[in-house]
């Protein structure tokens, strides 16, 4: 009885185990790049922040195409100053005077530069937009004010020009604070290093059964 011994075509065996690894790599790490965002998207809403912010996270998984052993995870958000201020709670102060103004229901949700785009509303864009003067209130001890005189609040809850000239108030349309401090309310770091330790087990997952 005779027996034949052949080697292994080791070429080819360690190609194919290549090309298993890069499409585990691959699969795992565009698993862990979806898991990122919707856990972020979580957070965020978790927060209260809603809907809107929470979409405002994306991620992609490089390459693009094809598959790699080295293949990576891009997460990031279209509002990064937002979440990194809450993210990290932080104090804003104003950069151009002593008080920040924050506007009141009766200043609207956004205003209008000279060119037409929207903008946040500020108490110099609201005086243009509108055409009424501030005035300021100072409070001793209390959150300083700016309001309009000779103002109504119109049908869409919004200090405008009272044109009767009956029933003529003063309208608050800004309060004065010095700071505003931000609560930490997300953990962006977090939910990174959570999602990294999965790895692994995601890359596992792809690799082919035996």
């Amino acid at each position: 009885m005779k027996f034949a011994i052949k080697h292994p075509d080791l070429g080819k065996a360690l190609a194919e185990t290549e090309k298993d690894i890069e499409r585990a790599v691959t699969s795992g790490m565009r698993d862990a790049t979806a898991g990122l965002k919707q856990d972020l998207r979580e957070d965020v809403v978790a927060a209260g922040f809603g809907e809107r912010l929470s979409r405002t996270w994306r991620g992609k998984t490089f390459p693009e195409v094809g598959e790699s052993a080295e293949a990576a995870a891009y997460v990031w958000s279209r509002a990064p100053k937002i979440v990194d201020a809450f993210d990290r709670g932080v104090v804003i102060r104003s950069v151009r005077g002593p008080f920040l103004a924050i506007p009141t229901a009766a200043a609207g949700k956004s205003g209008r530069s000279a060119a037409g785009s929207r903008e946040k509303i500020t108490p110099e864009g609201w005086q243009r937009r509108t055409g009424l003067k501030l005035r300021f209130v100072y409070r001793r001890g209390r959150p300083s004010l700016l309001v309009a005189d000779d103002a109504r609040i119109n049908t869409r809850g919004l200090a405008a020009r009272n044109r009767r000239k009956t029933g003529q108030v003063s309208v608050i349309v800004f309060i004065l604070v010095p700071q505003v401090a931000l609560k930490k309310r997300l953990d962006v770091e977090g939910a990174a290093k959570r999602q990294a330790a999965r790895v692994p087990s995601l890359i596992a997952r792809h690799w082919p059964q035996s």
